[in-house]
């Protein structure tokens, strides 16, 4: 299982590298133009303060144009570029374009033939987004275990689950065998929080035996 923080913001990035569990990060261009800072100054200073991934959405729209983008955003994060590529008729030629360069991931996914697409244009990732299937299909609470299933005989190709609104939401995906999670940073830093562990905790402190 690996988790990500869904941010551009850098104080956000930064301290969810502080807690030492984060593989890194996924953008959008929704969420970089959230940062008070340019695209390319917020991806640089996240590859500084992060170790792990980092995800950058193309937005070109064409595909030399994508390949271009691709080319621009590995001289700013080099080995911890995932590209983000849309599940379009035209995504999935690019990926099948770049896979060989760059890891890739194919985002937006809202059908299960659309992850086999994914795994045959040799994408590392296949991501849906969970709460926005769940409102938007009739059956789109399933369409995560249904991506599982059918990519479970590849090794080259994992799900990612994207937008979560809630706890249950979070559970709901790695219940069905979702190893990666994306997560944004007021729902992450609420996953730690447990009254119940803290009053365990409180009482177990309330001895004050201890070797400080």
């Amino acid at each position: 299982m690996t988790i990500f923080v869904d941010s551009a913001i850098i104080e956000e990035v930064q301290q969810a590298a502080s807690w030492g569990w984060i593989g890194g990060a996924t953008t959008n261009p929704s969420l970089l133009a959230k940062s008070p800072l340019p695209p390319r100054e917020t991806l640089q200073k996240m590859a500084e303060i992060l170790d792990g991934y980092i995800f950058y959405q193309l937005i070109a729209p064409t595909l030399e144009g994508m390949v271009h983008e691709a080319l621009e955003a590995h001289h700013i994060l080099q080995d911890q570029l995932v590209l983000k590529i849309p599940a379009t008729t035209l995504g999935f030629q690019v990926a099948a374009r770049l896979s060989d360069d760059y890891c890739c991931s194919i985002t937006a996914i809202f059908a299960p033939e659309q992850a086999l697409l994914a795994q045959a244009c040799g994408a590392r990732y296949a991501i849906y987004y969970h709460n926005r299937a769940k409102q938007w299909m009739p059956d789109g609470a399933e369409l995560g275990p249904k991506m599982v299933h059918l990519l479970a005989g590849y090794e080259n190709i994992e799900v990612m689950a994207a937008s979560f609104k809630t706890k249950q939401e979070v559970l709901k995906a790695a219940s069905a065998g979702v190893k990666h999670l994306t997560i944004k940073f007021d729902l992450l830093k609420s996953l730690a929080d447990n009254e119940f562990s803290q009053k365990a905790m409180d009482d177990f402190n309330a001895t004050g035996c201890g070797i400080v």
